[in-house]
């Protein structure tokens, strides 16, 4: 298990596979998923995980937005290829779908890595995509609250009742269960709704912090600094009460520099060792822009430098 710091739990780091940005090139430009996620596997980190945009707009895509490929599809060709890895959608927006089908996909996954999936799930922010999806942009957080209500009794594997806003589930069951009991559910957005969701609700936060003000693009308040994100992370867990030793946080880190074999090796370990000091459990790290280092160079070369060894999950 990684180790920077003596003084609190060890941290562990998710790899996000590379995002391709614009409508030219392809997603899988940064090399085959199943080849990188074994080289990932291979060299001690511990999960791997996708976003997903299912129809992003032109404009949004030409102004710096992102490709995606469907998480649940990209994670389920993951865990045919590892046995380790935790399995993360990073994240997903549970109002654009049927919570059941949500479910569904989650616990398929689930089973089929062993109980190795992560379901990392937000609000949404994109108005043009609600519009192509034909999803209430208003009612978004009505339908994550929705779903959040839906996804245990889905996973349940016992029949239930539950009037939606779009649908009516009379005796539903969601066979086969998942693995996991439950499935982990990791919230992401930095609003007090959030983290009151999350306290009450869910097994993980997923902070959004980096070095340029996206508080706007997202909707969700801006985490300043560090020692922001650490009062906010001990106000969860006080709100969480009895429930706080079981959730997880994971932070992303975002400085592109990290992938350069020139930089000060010794500021990046001492910032990621901040985070974990206030808090975090999980650090993601969102593959750098371009090809140099290659991405299973940086797998590698990050591993060597900040992972452990012993590469425990």
């Amino acid at each position: 298990m990684t180790k920077l710091s003596g003084s609190v739990p060890a941290v562990r780091f998710i790899y996000q596979y590379p995002e391709t940005h614009g409508s030219q090139g392809d997603m899988l430009d940064a090399g085959p998923v199943a080849e990188l996620a074994a080289r990932a596997e291979s060299c001690g980190w511990s999960g791997f995980a996708f976003t997903e945009h299912p129809a992003p707009g032109s404009k949004w895509l030409e102004s710096g937005g992102h490709q995606t490929l469907d998480p649940f599809v990209a994670l389920g060709h993951v865990a045919a290829v590892t046995t380790r890895l935790r399995l993360l959608t990073y994240l997903t927006v549970l109002p654009y779908r049927n919570p059941n089908l949500v479910a569904k996909a989650a616990a398929t996954v689930d089973r089929l890595s062993n109980g190795r999936f992560v379901l990392g799930v937000g609000t949404g922010y994109m108005k043009a995509e609600f519009h192509a999806l034909g999803v209430d942009f208003g009612a978004r957080n009505d339908l994550l609250d929705e779903a959040l209500d839906v996804l245990p009794l889905h996973w349940s594997g016992r029949p239930f009742d539950y009037e939606g806003r779009g649908f009516s589930a009379r005796q539903a069951i969601g066979l086969p269960r998942p693995a996991q009991d439950p499935i982990p559910i990791w919230i992401g957005g930095n609003s007090a709704l959030a983290r009151q969701r999350v306290a009450q609700r869910a097994q993980g936060w997923m902070p959004l912090t980096g070095p340029v003000d996206i508080s706007a693009t997202t909707r969700t308040p801006r985490i300043d600094s560090v020692e922001d994100l650490g009062r906010r992370i001990r106000a969860l867990r006080e709100e969480a009460g009895d429930r706080a030793d079981g959730i997880d946080v994971a932070v992303a880190y975002t400085d592109p520099t990290i992938a350069r074999p020139e930089v000060d090796v010794e500021r990046h370990r001492d910032a990621l060792g901040r985070l974990e000091e206030v808090g975090a459990t999980w650090i993601v790290l969102p593959a750098p822009p371009g090809t140099h280092p290659a991405p299973a160079e940086y797998l590698e070369a990050f591993a060597r430098t900040y992972i452990a060894p012993d590469g425990d999950a």
